[in-house]
């Protein structure tokens, strides 16, 4: 899929070419469902939720309020060899971060009983079958999307003796596999999901809710609608790969005779550089590729939340991207241009050097400090000011001194005067090598008369650099963050290669120990800051006190806004 090269929208212009949300005003003006809008989001709790699962939240639970519905959490917990309740938790978890609350929590498992109950309708209808046929044998007799399928050949068992097989079924009798419920529909339709879809299969294994009270467990496109339809749902919100599902979902339905839910599909959400598949991820995960379902690289919601993302931002990207009934990849950047302006107005701003070089300011006293007055953000006039301690030795960073500088290089070198944020102009006087050539210490005088960073004189200066007063600054490590794949479609790979091959081994560098300011000190997990010039950080819940860990978010560098400034340029 090629990358959307698209502009991002204003959250009301997005809402209003929103087409589930017009099918949603048609049935309000037509009061299909007695003026109700109540959705669900179903997870199967066998993962970590990641930030496709951000947009269909978005829109489950962001349509209910629209409308003054509700929303129900229902845990498609079907498949008891793959769920978990870590799983369960940090679903929960990661909707309510996300700024969301649910009306109603269920699983699917609570409708075990009365699932089993309509399947028995549906055999005693003549609708249902018991079927001894192999998983392999069945996917054969399905056909293909040229040929039709062909009838098992125990499709025409009485009605007696398949209520009696499933009743044994259910009971434990048979091994794994060696039978199957399936709905009698039609064996030659075009749609292969109405050629006879199993219904129920056996797998004895405990279930995290159940335990042991089931030994045969319904398939996903049974359970869906009959959950739907008992919880009242109106608009069940699927992605595009359930649109061909969407017959067989109303089959149940109808045959049954139960509330009318209705199936709507819409675009998934594909992102460059991003893989999205559980199975991928997990798999990430266990072969100890990344640190966990939470490492800041990861795509999760759980990872991203680790990484600084403010969940305002992710709730206005899926705003400003829209609903369609196309897939597409939207590009990384503009995903991170969402970020960056949310942060730009939240964040505090902080000095904090990475790679520390000492500037020693000759003339400045010895046993001097001084309180410079720093904007804590320069976007949000009511965020005020802090104070910064300045004293005669101080940190700045490595790359910002340069003994023979290349052309238009402005910082700092032999010769030249910059300014000290919030302080001084300096001037370099010298400097120190250590035995092996490297720079270990600068040494610089400052212009008393320029405090604040101003001089009396009308002079100026080509560059402003960020430091920290070495006597006050607090040792923190610090973890740079970069792209987890090199590619833009981390599945392209070379013949006999998998995903993996397009890791990014520079994904995580970690540098320690880099010097905050004080202000730092007690800083709580998960606070968002820009450090000065060098990007947007977050507290990493590895922090203890006197031992300070930072993720980068993002750098300050915005692609995506150079994009869009570009294209409308080019209109």
């Amino acid at each position: 899929m090629e990358p959307l090269n698209c502009q991002p929208l204003p959250a009301s212009s997005a809402r209003s070419s929103n087409f589930i949300r017009d099918i949603m005003v048609s049935d309000l003006d037509s009061n299909k469902y007695g003026g109700r809008v109540q959705t669900r989001f179903p997870p199967e709790p066998n993962g970590y939720l990641h930030i496709g699962h951000a947009k269909a939240i978005y829109l489950d639970f962001g349509l209910a309020d629209q409308f003054g519905g509700h929303t129900n959490l229902r845990f498609d917990d079907t498949n008891p060899t793959k769920e978990e309740t870590e799983y369960v938790e940090s679903i929960k978890e990661s909707i309510r971060w996300l700024g969301y609350h649910w009306d109603g929590l269920y699983h699917a498992s609570d409708y075990f009983d009365q699932l089993y109950e309509w399947a028995i309708k549906l055999i005693r209808m003549g609708k249902a079958y018991v079927d001894d046929l192999s998983a392999d044998q069945i996917r054969e007799y399905r056909g293909t999307l040229t040929a039709p399928g062909r009838e098992s050949p125990y499709r025409q068992r009485p009605i007696g003796e398949n209520l009696n097989l499933f009743e044994r079924m259910r009971a434990g009798q048979f091994p794994n596999g060696s039978r199957t419920l399936r709905a009698k529909i039609d064996m030659s339709s075009p749609n292969l999901n109405l050629r006879d879809p199993v219904m129920y299969r056996i797998l004895h294994a405990e279930h995290h809710r159940t335990g042991n009270k089931w030994c045969i467990y319904p398939m996903y496109d049974y359970a869906h609608g009959q959950s739907d339809a008992i919880e009242g749902i109106t608009h069940s919100m699927c992605t595009l790969e359930f649109e061909d599902h969407r017959p067989l979902y109303n089959w149940f339905i109808e045959q049954l005779g139960i509330f009318p839910s209705q199936q709507i599909e819409f675009d998934r959400l594909n992102l460059t550089y991003t893989l999205l598949s559980k199975r991928k991820l997990l798999r990430l995960v266990s072969e100890g590729l990344v640190r966990g379902w939470d490492d800041p690289r990861m795509p999760t919601l759980v990872g991203i939340r680790r990484r600084g993302f403010p969940p305002e931002a992710l709730r206005n990207f899926c705003a400003a991207i829209g609903v369609t009934k196309t897939n597409g990849t939207l590009e990384l950047e503009m995903l991170e241009h969402f970020i960056r302006e949310q942060l730009n107005h939240e964040a505090p701003r902080v000095m904090a050097v990475l790679r520390p070089l000492r500037l020693i300011i000759v003339n400045y006293p010895e046993d001097g400090v001084e309180q410079m007055e720093a904007i804590n953000n320069p976007e949000d006039p009511g965020a005020g000011t802090r104070k910064v301690p300045f004293s005669r030795v101080l940190y700045i960073e490595q790359e910002d001194f340069r003994e023979h500088p290349p052309k238009q290089y402005y910082r700092l070198c032999p010769g030249r005067e910059v300014r000290l944020r919030y302080a001084y102009f300096v001037t370099c006087t010298g400097l120190v090598k250590n035995d092996r050539g490297e720079i270990i210490e600068v040494h610089c005088t400052y212009d008393p008369k320029t405090r604040g960073g101003q001089a009396p004189d009308g002079r100026k200066v080509k560059s402003t650099i960020h430091w920290v007063s070495a006597t006050h600054a607090v040792d923190a490590e610090v973890r740079l963050y970069e792209k987890l794949f090199t590619k833009t479609d981390p599945d392209e790979v070379e013949e006999g290669k998998d995903f993996t091959s397009n890791l990014n081994p520079n994904s995580l560098a970690i540098v320690r120990p880099a010097k905050v300011e004080p202000s730092l000190a007690t800083a709580a997990v998960e606070s968002r800051y820009q450090f000065e010039r060098l990007g947007y950080f977050c507290v990493d819940p590895d922090s203890a006190p006197g031992n300070l860990v930072f993720n980068r978010t993002l750098a300050l560098k915005d692609t995506w806004a150079r994009i869009e400034k570009s294209d409308a340029a080019g209109r």
